[in-house]
């Protein structure tokens, strides 16, 4: 596996093998989570909604009061990393952007940012999923709200608490108690016979496919209060890796016992658009 990495002594850019990929361990990325990054599907060598991704990029690092990452440098990365790894017919591409290397506190020193593009292959997706609400809420007034930055570790404890009860992903209320977002993943519901989605005021990231489905096929946003998640008659997550996923179960009720017809519908929509649009 090849990485390519800028910054942290290798300069504008470089491919390297995995093992010889560094970043010193005073990297601010690592030390106190000071970063941004993205996820992007490439299937074919294709980066899927790329500038997308790397606008979104640039609006993590803005909120978290990093300097601009340079995209072009980012995007030339992403493309020489997929080149570098053709074997990956599906990958998952990790933009990683820090703000290179600091102090061993909270503090920032003016310097060269660090940034990675490595990649994977894609892991197999089930067609629907479970879900569990987590334990502990999104914070939609916190400083992070909103944002796609490497602080992560409340997302990985919620993904450890949704497995060990049986389910693939955990999600959010926030502090208001209204429906937020995935640890991973942005959530449709159907109330009424409306689809609707909880608003980026509710805390959850803006996530590429939640705005491509927005954008494609349609729905509301408005806040959904926890209690009203009973009424729901369908639900879905979306994702760069899910696309459109049906939500069988919650928290062990059953919400459908099978795609419902407008799940259905908009995935079919998703799927459709996406194949004639790689960087919509």
């Amino acid at each position: 596996m090849k990485v390519w990495i800028a910054g942290a002594g290798f300069g504008r850019g470089a491919v390297v093998d995995l093992a010889e990929a560094r970043v010193p361990v005073t990297d601010h990325g690592i030390t106190v989570g000071d970063g941004v990054f993205e996820t992007v599907r490439a299937t074919g060598g294709r980066p899927f909604a790329l500038t997308r991704h790397l606008g979104r990029l640039a609006r993590s690092a803005e909120g978290l009061g990093m300097a601009e990452p340079d995209l072009d440098l980012v995007a030339d990365g992403v493309a020489r990393a997929i080149a570098a790894n053709p074997e990956l017919d599906d990958a998952r591409v990790r933009i990683t952007v820090t703000d290179g290397a600091g102090p061993l506190g909270s503090d920032r020193i003016p310097g060269e940012q660090t940034v990675i593009v490595a990649l994977s292959e894609f892991p197999d997706i089930p067609e629907h999923s479970d879900v569990v609400i987590s334990p502990w809420p999104r914070n939609e007034f916190g400083a992070l709200a909103g944002l796609k930055t490497t602080s992560y570790a409340d997302n990985v404890r919620a993904v450890a608490y949704a497995r060990a009860q049986g389910a693939s992903e955990a999600v959010f209320p926030n502090v208001s108690g209204n429906l937020c977002e995935g640890t991973g993943s942005n959530v449709f519901v159907v109330l009424e016979g409306r689809l609707v989605t909880p608003p980026l005021s509710s805390g959850a990231l803006a996530g590429i496919t939640r705005e491509l489905v927005l954008e494609w096929y349609g729905a509301q946003e408005e806040d959904v209060p926890m209690e009203r998640l009973p009424e729901i008659t369908e639900a879905f997550l979306t994702s760069t890796g899910r696309d459109v996923q049906p939500i069988m179960h919650i928290d062990g009720r059953r919400v459908s016992a099978g795609p419902g017809p407008i799940s259905r519908k908009a995935g079919e929509v998703f799927a459709e658009y996406a194949a004639r649009h790689s960087d919509p």
